[in-house]
């Protein structure tokens, strides 16, 4: 590695650094002018706010904004590079655009390596905090997928029903549990006027219980009961589902909730599905952007660096764009979450591949 790698790798790296606390402060600036009002209705107290709230939301803003300070920096970087001719004695003397992508390349690897790692178990964590706080003090918080006429597969055979489940706590109320044979005659069937977690037991205890059994003659046999604990294969979690689960969990949590989910019989998952493919397919815009940003401001232009930072920042936008654009498509389930997660990465990872080999090597 040569002196000029190192002299890039610093830049680089001090340059993503720097963007990345100016995103931190600018984040929180405007979520705050934005939230105020609500903050005050709701009666949050300005230490929970500053010493709880928004100390747990950073790491969710550098997972958000780590491909774009990192995108930033190497625009401003290599335009500095373009419009003092750096780059152009660099190609003269033989350096071609590819071999000074290397440092580049090289520093986009080790933080999309770390991003992956950081989204995927620390973010969930502080995710916990910041989720607790938004559904108790901010109208834009988690909100409840399933509210009224839950189904649940509890079992081969076995059917949960909930009239409606109050999440906040984890009361379910008007619920049936049925038991179904092999040729789908109903055998068994438990009825109870609430049910709640009992989270030291790791039961759901009932109240005002009816109990009905079905001989196959057609006979029933009826009792009743003021309490019932149960074990069931539905936790609260799979009742009380929100648009932003995933977000609290890490990568093997959210593989296992996935599959709960469609093991109940969960239908329209579409939005969990796309958080948790998001969690493989986000860090890998820190590698693609890199991809983009070296060609495209390895050209002099006129205007300077502020034509280049103004084309990066399109650029950036236009990527988001496109993210925003496939997501609500995944989420309806008109493409593949899956495809929903991954296809804006696959295009500009193209689009990166297309700026390099019409570059000027």
């Amino acid at each position: 590695m040569t002196t000029f790698d190192l002299h890039i790798i610093r830049r680089l790296v001090s340059g993503f650094f720097l963007l990345t606390i100016g995103l931190i402060v600018f984040f929180i600036l405007i979520h705050y002018l934005e939230h105020v009002d609500e903050f005050i209705e709701r009666g949050a107290e300005n230490a929970e706010i500053f010493l709880l709230y928004y100390p747990s939301l950073i790491p969710e803003i550098v997972r958000l904004t780590s491909p774009l300070a990192l995108f930033l920096a190497a625009v401003y970087l290599t335009g500095k590079l373009a419009q003092e001719l750096q780059l152009t004695a660099l190609q003269t003397s033989g350096v071609s655009l590819y071999r000074l992508l290397r440092p580049y390349l090289l520093v986009a690897i080790v933080i999309t390596g770390g991003m992956f790692w950081f989204n995927g178990w620390v973010v969930p964590h502080t995710n916990k905090t910041v989720l607790d706080f938004e559904d108790q003090y901010l109208r834009s918080g988690p909100s409840q997928l399933d509210v009224s006429d839950i189904h649940r597969q509890n079992g081969p055979g076995s059917i949960v029903t909930v009239s409606f489940y109050d999440r906040r706590d984890e009361m379910a109320h008007r619920v049936s549990v049925q038991q179904f044979d092999a040729e789908r005659t109903l055998r068994e069937r438990i009825d109870a006027r609430r049910m709640w977690w009992e989270d030291s037991l790791g039961v759901w205890r009932m109240n005002d219980v009816v109990i009905r059994s079905f001989g196959e003659d057609g006979s029933e046999q009826r009792r009743t009961t003021s309490q019932l604990d149960t074990l069931l294969n539905v936790f609260p979690r799979d009742l009380a589902r929100t648009d932003r689960d995933v977000e609290s969990m890490t990568i093997p949590e959210a593989g296992d909730y996935v599959e709960a989910l469609r093991r109940s019989g969960v239908e329209q998952i579409g939005i969990t599905l796309v958080g948790y493919y998001s969690k493989f397919s986000y860090p890998l815009a820190n590698l693609i952007v890199v991809l983009i940003a070296i060609p495209l401001a390895s050209v002099r232009r006129r205007g300077g660096q502020a034509v280049q930072l103004g084309l990066g920042l399109a650029t950036a936008f236009l990527y988001l764009a496109v993210q925003k654009i496939f997501e609500p498509l995944g989420y309806a389930g008109t493409i593949s979450p899956f495809l929903a997660a991954w296809i804006p990465h696959v295009l500009f990872f193209l689009v990166g591949l297309y700026l390099l080999w019409n570059a000027r090597k």
